[in-house]
C-alpha cells in the first residue's frame, strides 16, 4: 500500500480505488495514460486521495506512482486480472491490469471501501447458452465494497445481468432522481433499478449501512453518463450487432471479447463510444469522490457520538490507548537451560496481553465499557485477539493491512525467572497523535484516561496537553524501564493524577529528572 494511501486510511480521510484494466487493455497508449492521470486528478480535486490498483512484477500495489502508472500504460505483455489469476500472476511475478473483481479484492483487504470504474461486467449475450458470466458479478456478491460504475456495459446482457445480481444479494441503486438504470454509453437501459439515491449523502448512508450490518456483499452505484456526452442507444445497439457477429465469426470468447467489443464499437461509432466512455469514466470519478468525502464524515460523525440519536443516550466512559499483545510464555522443566541449539523440555502456552489491553479488560469486566484505542495488524494472530476480547468495545482499534500485531515471546528458567524475552510491537508505532486526536471529543468527556508507555512520545504529549487544558485525570502505566519516562522528558508528567511504576521504572523516571536516588531503596539485580 502506497505511504500516503496508508496515512490517509490510518487518519480515516477519504480514498478511492481505481482499476487498472481500463489503462492495460482498454485503451491505446498514450491515450490510457493521460486518461489514467485525468481520472487520479479529479478524484484529488473533488477532495478524496486516488488509490490506483496495479499488479507490479508479481505485487499487488494499491496507489501508484506516476512512473508505475507509465509502466502498466505503455507494456505490451500485462495480464488482465481478476479473481481466478490473482495467485498464478503473483506466483509467476508478472504484471497486470485488475478488472472491477481484482481491483474489489485489493480495495477490500487495504480498507477502501469505495471503488470507482467505467462500467462492470456482467451476463453476456447468449449467456443462458455459453455461462460466459462476469466474475465481477460473483465478486460483488461476496465483498463489501461500494462500485461506482456507469451501469453494465451495454454490449451486455443487462436484464439478465439485474437477475444474477438479485440472486448475489447485491443492493443496486441507481443515483440521481431517476430508478432507470444506465446502459454505460447510453443514458437509458430500458431497465429500472431496484433502489435509487438521490446525492452522495444518500449514497454514503447506503453504504454505511451495508458496512454497519457486516454483509459480504458489495453495493452497485449505477450513474448515468452526462447527457450533453451521453452516445446513442440506438446507434450503440446497431453497432453491437455488428461487433458480436464479427466477434462469433473469429472466435472470440472470454475474457478477449470485451476488449475485441469495445475497440470494435470505437471503429463502428467513428470514436462516439470512445468519448462516451471518458466522459463517463470522469463524470464516475467525480461523483464516487463525493460519496466518499461524504461516507468518510458520516463515519467521523459516528465515531465521535456525534450524531443526536447517539448523544443524549451515550454517557462518557474512560479512554484507554495502549498496547496489545500475543504473548508467548515457555518455561524450562528442568533448572538448567541448555544453549547450543539444543531443545529444552518445558511448557509453551499463548495469551494475551499489551499493558492498555490489560487495563481495558479490567474496566470492561467492571462494566465500565471504555473506549479503547490501539493497533492490530491483519494476520494470523488478530482474529484470536479480537474473539478473546469479545466483551470489550474494540470498534476503534485500528486493523492495518501489512502490519504485524504486536508479539512478545518470553523463556523463563523452572524458577520463574526471565532468560530472555523477544518482543515484536513495531505496530504500537500506529497509535499515532493523528489517529487518537479523531476521538477528541470523547477524550475531553473521559471520567479518565489511561495510557501505556507503548504509545509514541508525541501521543503521549498530546493527551497530556488537553488533559491540561480540560482538567481530565490521567492514569500513566509506565510499562517497562526503558518507556518509563517518557512523559517526564517535558513538563507533560505535572498533568497526571496516577502513575503506578514498578522499583525500576520508578529509579529510571527519577534519573530522568535528575533527581538522586535515595538512600536505602538502591535496585540490585
Amino acid at each position: 500500500i502506497q505511504p500516503t494511501v496508508q496515512e490517509a486510511l490510518m487518519k480515516g480521510r477519504p480514498v478511492v480505488a481505481l482499476e487498472s484494466t481500463i489503462i492495460t487493455h482498454g485503451m491505446a497508449y498514450p491515450q490510457n495514460l493521460s486518461m489514467a492521470r485525468e481520472v487520479e486528478e479529479i478524484v484529488t480535486t473533488n477532495g478524496a486521495l486516488p488509490a490506483t490498483v496495479g499488479i507490479l512484477r508479481g505485487r499487488i500495489h494499491v496507489g501508484l506512482t506516476d512512473e508505475e502508472l507509465e509502466f502498466l500504460a505503455s507494456s505490451k505483455n500485462v495480464v488482465k486480472v481478476s479473481r481466478r489469476d490473482l495467485p498464478f500472476v503473483l506466483s509467476q511475478g508478472l504484471s497486470g491490469g485488475t478488472t472491477v473483481s481484482g481491483t474489489m479484492i485489493a480495495a477490500h483487504k487495504a480498507g477502501i471501501p469505495i471503488f470507482v470504474t467505467g462500467g462492470i461486467g456482467g451476463v453476456h449475450r447468449g449467456g443462458e447458452n455459453t455461462l460466459d458470466v462476469s466474475a465481477d458479478l460473483t465478486e460483488l456478491g461476496r465483498t463489501p465494497v461500494a462500485v461506482v460504475s456507469a451501469g453494465v456495459k451495454s454490449i451486455l446482457d443487462i436484464g439478465r445481468t439485474l437477475e444474477y445480481l438479485e440472486t448475489q444479494g447485491v443492493c443496486v441503486a441507481a443515483f440521481g432522481e431517476s430508478r432507470e438504470f444506465p446502459a454505460f454509453f447510453s443514458r437509458q437501459s430500458g431497465f429500472q433499478a431496484p433502489y435509487h439515491v438521490r446525492n452522495e449523502e444518500e449514497a454514503a448512508e447506503l453504504i454505511a449501512s451495508v458496512l454497519g450490518l457486516g454483509l459480504s456483499s458489495g453495493v452497485l452505484i449505477a450513474v448515468p453518463c452526462p447527457q450533453e456526452r451521453a452516445a446513442s442507444g440506438q446507434v450503440i445497439e446497431e453497432a453491437i450487432q455488428r461487433a458480436l457477429s464479427e466477434a462469433r465469426l473469429k472466435g472470440i470468447t472470454g475474457k478477449e471479447l470485451t476488449p475485441f467489443m469495445l475497440q470494435k464499437l470505437n471503429e463502428l461509432t467513428d470514436g462516439k463510444s470512445l468519448d462516451s466512455n471518458l466522459a463517463l469514466i470522469q463524470n464516475n470519478a467525480r461523483v464516487g469522490s463525493c460519496i466518499a468525502v461524504a461516507l468518510s464524515k458520516l463515519q467521523k460523525a459516528r465515531r465521535k457520538g456525534n450524531l443526536p440519536r447517539q448523544e443524549d443516550t451515550t454517557p462518557p466512559r474512560p479512554v484507554v490507548i495502549g498496547g496489545i499483545n500475543v504473548d508467548f510464555i515457555a518455561k524450562a522443566r528442568n533448572p538448567v537451560i541448555l544453549g547450543g541449539g539444543q531443545t529444552n523440555a518445558g511448557r509453551v502456552r499463548r495469551t494475551f496481553g499489551g499493558v492498555g489491553r490489560n487495563l481495558a479488560d479490567c474496566l470492561s469486566r467492571l462494566g465500565l465499557t471504555p473506549l479503547f484505542l490501539s493497533a492490530i495488524g491483519r494476520d494470523e494472530h488478530s482474529e484470536s485477539v479480537l474473539h478473546y476480547c469479545h466483551h470489550m468495545d474494540m470498534s476503534a482499534v485500528l486493523q492495518l493491512e501489512g502490519k504485524r500485531t504486536a508479539t512478545y515471546c518470553a523463556v523463563i528458567t523452572s524458577a520463574g525467572e526471565l532468560s530472555v524475552g523477544l518482543g515484536d510491537m513495531d505496530i504500537h508505532q500506529q497509535i499515532t497523535e493523528q489517529y487518537v486526536s479523531q476521538f477528541k471529543e470523547n477524550l475531553c468527556q473521559a471520567p479518565l484516561v489511561c495510557i501505556d508507555g507503548n504509545v509514541p512520545l508525541s501521543t503521549i504529549q498530546y493527551v497530556c496537553q488537553l488533559a491540561r487544558e480540560h482538567q481530565l485525570a490521567v492514569c500513566y502505566e509506565p510499562t517497562d524501564e526503558n518507556k518509563a519516562s517518557k512523559p517526564f522528558l517535558s513538563d507533560s508528567w505535572k498533568v497526571l493524577t496516577y502513575i503506578s511504576p514498578n522499583l525500576q521504572e520508578l529509579r529510571a523516571i527519577n534519573r530522568t529528572l535528575g533527581n538522586h536516588l535515595p538512600a536505602g531503596i538502591e535496585y540490585t539485580e
